[in-house]
């Protein structure tokens, strides 16, 4: 299949006809110029997934009524996918939340501003160490800075989380374990490049559809593009691979092992590059990011039992296949690329998954030239800049620091100008942690009694949401406080309600997957009294100095967030109407980019990113002034901080500039089919929609694209249960049910014993069914294999 097939099989030409004049200008052509049209145009980052396309937004009037692939990015050269296309009308869903709203009697209620920010930090003085904030890898970089100042330089107690817990904390843990610092060192440029593509667990055809037709669009050229995928079902991805590799869910582990078992067996794995970049480490019990050293030898007995033959036993995958990934790994004359997301992370034994494929590229010697990298990609817009870089996690400080080192905290209070000793030493409770004390009475242990979700939907997205999400709602004391732009399942559950500006109703900075950092400039208002998310910060940090707390001064006794204008009078920039006198996202900016360089991960000045379409870090000035941007992390050639051999992990956790190839046994996963319930499942997203669909459910034309969520079935087990297509059929787990149509040979095709179900429905919230066992590292939950059963609902 060509790509022009593809985008037509993606809906993605569908797209942009639908999209009509928001897809285009007048002349329907998207040129990087301003189109003469009477238009306003100007750079955006596009709201949905971590690609980080640009567009071109076209205003009229006060409201986005275009939108263009801009011509100039290099991440997307002018191309959108379906849901970018359609990104201008998630503005303009006919039930925006317009007006702060307050619970009485069981009812929301509008009520003020000011009432409202008092309530809040009234909640804080009542009980600091009970107050936290989850957050979102769709918070922007200054909010996510603003949240993560106020909570740890302010309040003290280190409660903050964000929902990119969910999705990419493997991917962290994988690369502190292995390189010492986070991030992949490769870029999007490595898709140009490489000659074999492998897609673990995976599905780019829906999920990154710009990226994949970057590849399909070479092969269009003549270009020979070997594409494996390795799945647990398949995808629209699979289509377009040569090699298909079914595993049963958990065994990657096992594969990445056989890989290596055949490199080490040929004698094909890079030598040279091994003994002067690597050494070997071993988990420990408990586990640690550092692990136990190992030699070689030992490393190399310990994977002597993954013959391709057991990897077969264990996975289901042929030998002759695992033969094959390592046949290919072991030649020189090759380019390969690893990609993953969900299916890694998304994993009981995430970080092990991602250190082994870290492993296999570090093994080979795939590593540190174009097309030669392992790399993760994200599925929010600034899961990277917001929450990787700017350390919105519980245990995490900006620019890579952590709070429980002291040296770290001490680089912070310089930082934030803060008396020593402020920063709390103690890491704040993980995600499912956090919402676990929640939902627990105060007398059983559940400290945490207010809690302040911004820019995410929980009461969806958890897992597992019947013990983790609804028993906080019946606690008397627990006071659930959303701040979000359309009633969500979590708003319907809230116990005060703030309305929120969204994407270009604001001023943003973004990161996405190849560490480059974006930024934009407010276009349009948002509707009836809806405010920024970071104001909404700063003015109750600034209500909790009014009120007496001792936290939000800095050291010389000025408000953290003091912001002055070029005279040097301070701005009120916690009163709404002097917000935007100046740029906040510029000064807290200027703030956070001193973090940046701890861990080379140097970023350019704020005016920088206005003139460009990203910069990916580290940006380092140069000696005529410019500032370089880097796309090739540790390699000499490219990285500036590669000094002092062609490959230098100069932040390695050996503390000896090289990276770490672990090995890690096959474990099997904590909840397997049985007699009760016999089938596996897998959850995930469909490409016309973005996580729990409260944006692009409101685009009409993704909507009725993909109006309702289902389950897949494989035929013969359909068949077996006495289910047609279209029949409604109950999923059942030992936590919880949905009922939902059934697909049978749609667009994905499970294997026998395996259903899958997207979750971006929230009439049906299959993380009912969910289980939240986690990875002990990463504390990400595993919402790819559970137990369940089902059967056809009759009447």
């Amino acid at each position: 299949m060509e790509r022009r097939d593809f985008l037509r099989s993606s809906a993605l030409g569908a797209a942009t006809v639908a999209a009509s004049r928001l897809a285009r200008g007048k002349d329907g052509v998207a040129t990087p110029e301003a189109p003469s049209d009477g238009l306003t145009w100007d750079k955006a980052p596009c709201r949905f997934c971590g690609t980080g396309c640009h567009v071109r937004v076209g205003v009229e009037k006060g409201k986005v009524v275009a939108i263009a692939g801009d011509q100039l990015a290099d991440v997307n050269k002018g191309l959108l996918c379906m849901k970018g296309y359609h990104v201008g009308l998630a503005l303009y869903g006919e039930d925006r939340l317009t007006r702060p709203l307050l619970r009485k009697n069981g009812k929301l209620e509008p009520i003020g501003w000011d009432e409202a920010v008092e309530i809040i930090a009234k909640r804080v003085m009542a009980n600091p160490k009970g107050f936290a904030v989850y957050g979102s890898g769709q918070w922007t970089i200054p909010e996510g800075y603003a949240a993560n100042k106020l909570i740890k330089a302010g309040i003290g107690n280190n409660q903050i989380d964000p929902n990119a817990r969910l999705c990419m904390a493997s991917a962290v843990t994988g690369f502190l374990s292995t390189y010492g610092v986070d991030e992949p060192a490769g870029c999007y440029d490595d898709l140009d490049a490489a000659q074999v593509i492998v897609l673990w667990g995976n599905n780019p055809a829906e999920m990154h559809p710009v990226l994949f037709s970057r590849i399909l669009d070479r092969r269009a050229r003549g270009d020979e593009i070997t594409i494996i995928d390795i799945n647990t079902r398949r995808t629209r991805s699979s289509a377009f691979a040569q090699h298909v590799l079914t595993f049963k869910p958990q065994t990657d582990l096992a594969i990445a092992l056989g890989i290596m078992n055949v490199l080490v067996q040929k004698g094909t794995w890079d030598k040279d590059f091994v003994a002067k970049y690597c050494n070997f480490r071993k988990r420990t019990d408990p586990p640690t990011l550092d692990g136990q050293a190992m030699t070689f030898e030992e490393w190399q007995k310990a994977i002597a039992e993954y013959t391709p033959e057991k990897v077969e036993q264990i996975s289901g995958v042929p030998a002759d296949k695992i033969r094959l990934l390592g046949e290919l790994f072991g030649r020189r004359d090759l380019r390969i690329t690893s990609l993953w997301c969900m299916g890694m992370n998304q994993h009981t034994r995430g970080t092990a998954i991602n250190d082994l494929v870290h492993g296999v590229h570090l093994l080979s010697g795939h590593f540190g030239k174009p097309g030669d990298a392992p790399t993760s990609l994200t599925g929010q817009p600034s899961a990277c800049g917001t929450v990787r870089e700017v350390g919105t996690l519980a245990h995490g400080l900006p620019g890579g620091l952590v709070v429980a080192n002291p040296a770290h905290r001490k680089e912070a209070e310089e930082v934030w100008n803060l008396p020593p000793g402020r920063i709390n030493e103690k890491p704040g409770l993980h995600t499912v942690a956090m919402w676990r004390s929640f939902c627990t009475p105060k007398e059983k242990g559940g400290e945490i009694d207010t809690l302040w979700v911004q820019v995410t939907n929980p009461g969806q997205s958890l897992p597992n949401t019947n013990e983790i999400f609804y028993p906080s709602r019946k606690i008397p004391g627990k006071f659930l406080i959303v701040s979000d732009v359309y009633p969500t399942e979590t708003v319907r559950h809230a116990d005060l309600v703030l309305p929120s500006a969204m994407w270009v109703e604001k001023n943003g900075m973004f990161g996405n997957s190849e560490r480059r950092t974006q930024q934009w400039f407010k276009m349009v208002d948002p509707p009836g009294e809806a405010r920024d998310d970071c104001w909404q910060l700063i003015a109750v940090a600034h209500k909790l100095l009014e009120l007496g707390h001792p936290g939000m001064k800095d050291n010389d006794g000025h408000f953290l967030f003091e912001t002055k204008d070029a005279q040097g009078k301070e701005v009120p920039i916690w009163e709404w109407k002097h917000y935007y006198d100046v740029n906040v996202d510029q000064r807290l900016f200027d703030e956070y980019r001193k973090f940046s360089r701890f861990k080379h991960k140097d970023l350019a000045p704020y005016a920088e990113y206005v003139k460009a379409r990203g910069l990916r870090w580290p940006v380092v000035q140069q000696k005529d002034g410019s500032w370089r941007e880097t796309r090739f992390r540790f390699a000499k050639f490219d990285d500036p901080y590669a000094t002092k051999a062609d490959i230098q992990f100069y932040h390695s956790v050996t503390k000896d500039d090289r990276a770490l190839v672990w090995f890690h046994p096959y474990d099997p996963p904590p909840e397997s089919p049985d007699g009760e319930y016999p089938f596996w499942l897998c959850t995930g997203r469909v490409i016309e929609h973005w996580h729990t669909g409260s944006m692009t459910m409101r685009v009409p034309q993704l909507r009725n694209s993909m109006p309702q969520a289902y389950v897949e079935l494989n035929r013969e087990d359909a068949k077996q249960l006495g289910i047609a297509d279209g029949e409604t059929v109950i999923v059942e787990s030992r936590r919880g049910s949905v009922e939902l149509p059934c697909w049978i040979d749609g667009r994905g095709k499970p294997p026998r014993g395996l259903v899958f179900v997207p979750f971006f429905d929230e009439s049906i919230l299959i993380n009912k069914v969910t289980l939240d066992a986690h990875d002990p590292l990463s504390k990400q939950p595993d919402y790819k294999k559970c137990a369940v059963r089902l059967r056809r609902k009759v009447g």
